[in-house]
């Protein structure tokens, strides 16, 4: 398997949703102002409570959100701004050939009444004209899959076994970029390790990949980079092992802290609604005993490391 390489680069990227009939509804803040670098040879882990809008920012770099999406900055990849491209380009060459996407509860994805084998093939043959199973054996062999799996029906597939059949798919093009979407959601530790590993060779093997997670421990364990996220927001992005050490944003330390090793501590009060999101970061609002955060919520960048609200020590 070769991975070309190839660096996504996300600036200024923002999502909104209008609800209701031409937004009378309101406006929900899904992503806001995201900048990012994901590189060859690196993991980039990106972490936060559950709604913070780390979903969003995927289907956004594949171009899949609904009618009802407004979206502003850009995402490029080798020249190409993605949120400018035609439905027909990202299909036809962004889509499986330059990024994959493993989706989130990946037997979902499987067609239940077709082999796991044949599906593969399938995706093959329509990403690689003139591969046939033999390139199906290697995809098996590179993402762990026993090939007598391939004659499995999708619910005969365990939980780990269905996300290396969906891995499998994901690289199906040899995309040199692959976004990993909650991929280990629902599975026990094992099987978590087994997963994030998978993902940490590929990456290793030349692919730039995006682990979308809220399990901060799998982060840990295999990222090279981190990014964190608070209410569609990014407040923290550094290499993997400085951050979880010396964790600048007083969010990034709350979620270190509720680490089981670091204490077990929760932390306190909720995530704010995305609508209606106050000015600067808005985790002052949850934590009372903080200083106001700065109006402007932008990374400040310090060689690798950079961090939202300037009233955090640098």
């Amino acid at each position: 398997m070769s991975a070309p390489g190839s660096t996504l680069v996300l600036d200024e990227l923002s999502v909104r949703f209008r609800l209701g009939s031409r937004g009378r509804g309101g406006t929900v803040s899904a992503v806001t102002g995201a900048s990012l670098a994901l590189r060859p040879g690196r993991l980039l882990a990106l972490v936060g409570e559950s709604g913070c809008g780390k979903s969003v920012l995927a289907a956004a770099i594949m171009g899949l959100l609904p009618a009802n999406a407004e979206v502003a900055g850009r995402v490029e990849l080798e020249g190409l701004d993605l949120l400018d491209a035609p439905e027909r380009v990202l299909r036809e060459i962004v889509r499986g050939r330059r990024i994959g996407l493993v989706p989130q509860s990946a037997a979902t994805h499987l067609t239940p009444v077709r082999r796991v084998g044949r599906q593969l093939a399938e995706t093959v043959r329509a990403l690689r004209p003139g591969a046939g199973m033999e390139t199906v054996h290697r995809l098996a062999d590179d993402v762990g899959l026993p090939r007598e799996m391939l004659d499995r029906y999708p619910h005969e597939l365990s939980g780990g076994t269905a996300q290396r059949v969906a891995v499998a798919a994901a690289l199906a093009g040899d995309p040199p970029v692959l976004l990993a979407d909650e991929p280990t959601a629902g599975l026990d530790r094992p099987l978590v390790d087994r997963t994030t590993d998978l993902l940490a060779d590929l990456a290793a093997r030349g692919h730039a990949v995006l682990l979308i997670t809220h399990d901060l421990r799998a982060a840990r364990r295999v990222a090279t980079d981190v990014a964190v996220m608070y209410a569609s927001r990014l407040v923290e992005v550094g290499p993997a092992e400085e951050l979880f050490t010396d964790p600048w944003h007083p969010y990034t330390r709350g979620l270190v802290g509720a680490l089981p090793d670091r204490g077990f501590a929760a932390i306190p009060g909720h995530p704010p609604e995305l609508t209606g999101l106050p000015p600067g970061c808005g985790f002052d609002r949850r934590r009372p005993d903080l200083h106001t955060c700065v109006l402007d919520p932008r990374l400040t960048w310090s060689g690798e490391r950079a961090v939202a609200c300037t009233e955090v020590p640098v």
